[in-house]
């Protein structure tokens, strides 16, 4: 099984109990770092009983070797990011550091603001800017990408539903619409 399907696998498990555990929680208006916070307790004790419990999850985490964590843009320029929350080693597993970055959206918010984070998921999850990204398995790159899943995550209180796109090498593979309990 490919890598990016485990890992929708175990976010589905983890967004299930998320969902369930928090349903009032999500309908109170909270902030999105509130939300990020607590999705991602459940997607720590989701990876814990997987393959991957050598793995992170942190929120709002802005670093990579010790430096702020860079990406290229669309025109190939170096813009520093801050992932909402993402599934790492922290640099510890090299050869394959980054599992899954999520970007969270409340429904009301600008349009360019979600492009934005779509974006981004893109520009992580592919293996290389346009051949200019390197990596040699043995030190982590200057500049990161080659997470193996991208999630944007868009909350409606309006309509008690959450949005969720997947992307993996740099493309959008599905999206759906599950209601919060």
């Amino acid at each position: 099984m490919a890598i990016h399907r485990e890992l929708i696998e175990i976010f589905g498990k983890a967004n299930k109990r998320f969902l369930y555990e928090n349903a009032a929680f999500i309908m109170s208006n909270v902030s999105e770092r509130s939300f990020c916070s607590a999705l991602a307790q459940c997607i720590y004790l989701e990876i814990q009983n997987s393959k991957y419990s050598q793995y992170y999850v942190d929120t709002e985490y802005n670093r990579n070797n010790g430096k702020v964590k860079t990406i290229y843009n669309d025109d190939l320029k170096v813009v520093s990011i801050v992932c909402d929350l993402i599934v790492h080693s922290r640099g510890k597993i090299v050869e394959k550091d980054n599992l899954i970055a999520l970007e969270m959206k409340k429904a009301y918010r600008k349009v360019c603001e979600k492009e934005r984070d779509k974006a981004r998921l893109v520009a992580l999850t592919k293996d290389s800017y346009d051949e200019v990204w390197s990596f040699d398995g043995k030190t982590l790159p200057e500049h990161v990408c080659g997470y193996e899943l991208g999630i944007y995550y868009e909350i409606d209180r309006k309509h008690s539903s959450i949005y969720v796109e997947y992307y993996a090498k740099g493309k959008k593979l599905k999206s759906y619409t599950l209601k919060i309990c």
